[in-house]
């Protein structure tokens, strides 16, 4: 444990010998460790000074471990409970793990489990309480819908938002796929002047390219073969509001001198009409793909890139944002929260240091689509590693047998030690996995963890 302030333990279990046991192992290991023999005393002393952490046996006379977990976590909910019990059932652990426990121990266990849960109890709850933080900090800084984000790639795009979106000039948003490029254009219109006026979208790379002008400008009825009726196009539809083009780098060439007319004019001409309709639209546009470079080799107009870029907006990668990951996962777990109803989802410590390692090519939408298949695909409220894709288990694992020497040299010492971190976080701390995964027997994993001082 670290230095500062005691932590406060509350134990509650009706076996005295027990309790003393565990009480005196607390205090020794650096708790404050306050006593009870039954739920309704843990209940009172809980009420009289609020505890970091408490640990509950189920099976108490009077009020039950249960009942108090949910008494517990209805007054603070952030406190981590964890249930102990000589009576281990699987019904009772998952009951427990249903109401909201951090974890179930089943008497008797090894002298040190205990101490080792409650670490990870108070640390879960440590990044729990950051991720809201952050979050708050966030949302009261920049209050633009649904980004999240406080590392200084974000902080730096905010700064341009707050400036870009009330001015009314045409914005382009620069960014790989799945960075969030829709939702920072949605951020643009909604904290704009049109705020009130429709949001309109098109993906330019989505239409065929024999549809795409009907799309964008409508066309008049008997205009050709199949048009029936007449019909507006995006940019009539977006008159008033914001027109966003998504992947705008993929506009055929031939169409882009009336997207740029209609841009500098105010006016689109449908498709079959005798005159031209002013609309009174303002554009934003995104892309993936470098339209300079599109510029320099003739597939995409020099004065319509230029006349879309007035205020061009980079999104960064999520590899960029690495201080991101826990705040980003918390708010797509919320996300599944209000979507399932299951309140009680919550993402292991361990699965934080996996999203660290991956590169995260789709970035925040693989991240995203990520926890939705952890929940999915769970039948339990804890998310571990073992509910992550192999590519994110093995991510820096793979290829250490060609590892290269770099020019500067290696610590063998950190890279042994950083190996066995990663293996024990792909499988949830269980040491037999981890040293399988390492070529070694289980003993000489536990020694080289007592040699670098590894819990």
């Amino acid at each position: 444990m670290t230095s500062g302030p005691a932590i406060r333990a509350l134990l509650a279990d009706d076996d005295e010998s027990f309790r003393r046991v565990q009480e005196y192992m607390l205090s020794q290991a650096g708790y404050r460790v306050t006593s009870c023999a039954g739920g309704q005393e843990a209940l009172a002393c809980f009420r009289d000074e609020l505890h970091d952490v408490v640990v509950s046996d189920v099976r108490m006379p009077g009020l039950d471990g249960l009942e108090l977990l949910a008494r517990l976590l209805a007054s603070s909910p952030d406190t981590p409970v964890v249930m102990i019990t000589a009576h281990g059932t699987i019904e009772t652990a998952v009951e427990a793990m249903k109401q909201g426990a951090f974890d179930f121990l089943t008497k008797p266990f090894p002298g040190e489990q205990l101490r080792l849960t409650l670490e990870r109890a108070l640390e879960f709850a440590r990044l729990r309480r950051e991720n809201r933080e952050l979050r708050r900090a966030v949302e009261g800084r920049f209050s633009f819908e649904n980004l999240v984000g406080s590392a200084p790639a974000m902080k730096v795009l905010f700064d341009a938002l707050e400036l870009a979106a009330p001015s009314g000039s045409t914005v382009l948003i620069l960014g790989e796929t799945g960075t969030g490029k829709e939702l920072v254009a949605r951020a643009v219109h909604h904290n704009s002047p049109r705020r009130e006026g429709p949001f309109v979208t098109l993906n330019c790379g989505a239409i065929p390219e024999t549809l795409i002008e009907s799309e964008l400008f409508g066309y008049r009825k008997g205009a050709f073969t199949g048009a029936s009726a007449e019909r507006k196009g995006k940019f009539e539809v977006a008159d008033g509001g914001t027109f966003f083009l998504d992947e705008v780098g993929e506009i055929p060439l031939h169409l882009q001198p009336k997207i740029l007319r209609a841009i500098e004019s105010g006016e689109v001409d449908r498709i079959g009409a005798d005159r031209p309709v002013r609309v009174d639209v303002r554009i934003v546009a995104a892309t993936h793909r470098d339209l300079e470079a599109m510029v320099a080799e003739g597939s995409f107009r020099e004065d319509l890139y230029y006349r879309l870029a007035v205020i061009p907006l980079r999104v960064p990668p999520l590899r960029d944002r690495r201080d991101d990951l826990p705040l980003l996962a918390q708010h797509f777990l919320d996300k599944m929260i209000r979507r399932t109803g299951r309140t009680a989802l919550r993402l292991a410590p361990d699965v934080f240091a996996l999203f660290d390692r991956y590169p995260w090519p789709g970035n925040v939408r693989e991240l995203e689509n990520t926890i939705e298949r952890m929940v999915v695909l769970s039948r339990e409220d804890m998310l571990g590693a073992e509910n992550l894709p192999e590519k994110i288990l093995g991510a820096g694992v793979s290829g250490v047998a060609g590892f290269r020497l770099p020019p500067q040299g290696v610590s063998l010492e950190e890279l042994e030690k950083d190996l066995i971190r990663q293996a024990l976080a792909r499988h949830g701390e269980n040491r037999t996995k981890a040293a399988r995964d390492l070529g070694l027997t289980r003993n000489t994993l536990l020694y080289r963890m007592q040699k670098y001082g590894l819990r």
